[in-house]
């Protein structure tokens, strides 16, 4: 294997989530976004109709995706939500999902009865980007016996925080992501179901974020497979100088280094470019077959 590559020794590689079954030690699993929000930071509303967000799933599904992101809240503050309006955005869609495909659904959500509600309509694992910061979360995935993605993040759901410093990014996110896994595990989530995400941009600047995807074999090794949701973030435009609609170069280049430094899980916008670029990974690694063979062959 290249020596440039980081192989971290997981929790339970092969896992079971939802109705897919995945090896970590040798797979990226590709997750589509699908927001039902009108002030996503990157779709700005294009999907928060419940038709164009079906539109959406199915596009998602074209591409033979691994795995549907359901949100209906932003993490960035904004206009106030209600519990009931937020599963009135998320549950349809994941019913919509779910009726068509054995994909893994996760909805991204920081209340316990959003979770609730989203597990009840056929989702599949929490991806809280809170942090656990109501560990009533943890709770319900125990008892619904679903999945959890832990993510860094210091604000309180949906709140400012400015200018935020850390004497060494990496290591508080890694520290943070340990005892919230552990909170977890003591609150009933088996170390099989949770999965942990450093949380790029989420109270971070763009030096942090550079800094965490440079060292990020050392989130990586903490043992749970590793998500990235780096798709199109503002630490990508601020480095390249470029308008949120053009980042999909740096976006690619930012998901290649990252699976080579551990990465296990992508969270993505535009589902047909990362899919090639993480395919093509899998095959220089040699998880994946070339689709055919025909090049000095015949």
């Amino acid at each position: 294997m290249p020596e440039s590559v980081y192989y971290p020794e997981l929790i339970s590689p092969q896992r079971t989530i939802g109705r897919r079954t995945f090896d970590f030690s040798r797979q990226v699993a590709i997750m589509a976004i699908i927001n039902r929000t009108p002030d996503s930071f990157h779709d700005r509303g294009r999907t928060f109709s419940l038709d164009k967000a079906l539109m959406a799933v199915e596009n998602a599904l074209i591409h033979e995706v691994d795995w549907l992101d359901i949100g209906g809240v932003p993490f960035a503050p904004g206009p106030p939500v209600s519990v009931e309006e937020e599963i009135d955005r998320v549950v349809p869609v994941i019913e919509g999902a779910r009726s068509r495909t054995d994909a893994v659904i996760s909805v991204e959500t920081y209340r316990p009865d959003v979770a609730r509600a989203a597990f009840a309509a056929g989702a599949d694992v929490l991806n809280n980007t809170s942090g656990l910061h109501d560990p009533a979360l943890a709770d319900v995935v125990a008892e619904t016996g679903s999945g959890l993605v832990i993510t860094h993040s210091l604000a309180d759901p949906r709140t400012p925080y400015p200018r935020p410093e850390y004497d060494d990014v990496v290591s508080e996110v890694a520290e943070f992501l340990r005892r919230r896994a552990d909170l977890a595990e003591k609150r009933g989530v088996p170390s099989d179901r949770i999965i942990i995400d450093p949380g790029h941009d989420l109270n971070k600047n763009t030096r942090h974020s550079l800094e965490l995807t440079r060292r990020l074999p050392e989130i990586a090794q903490i043992g749970y497979p590793l998500l990235v949701a780096v798709s199109n973030k503002d630490f990508i435009g601020e480095t390249l100088k470029r308008e949120q609609e053009k980042r999909i170069e740096g976006t690619l280049a930012t998901l290649v280094v990252s699976i080579l430094s551990g990465a296990r899980i992508v969270r993505v916008h535009d589902i047909e470019e990362a899919t090639q670029a993480v395919n093509m990974v899998e095959s220089i690694l040699g998880w994946r077959p070339p689709a055919y063979m025909r090049h000095n062959v015949i």
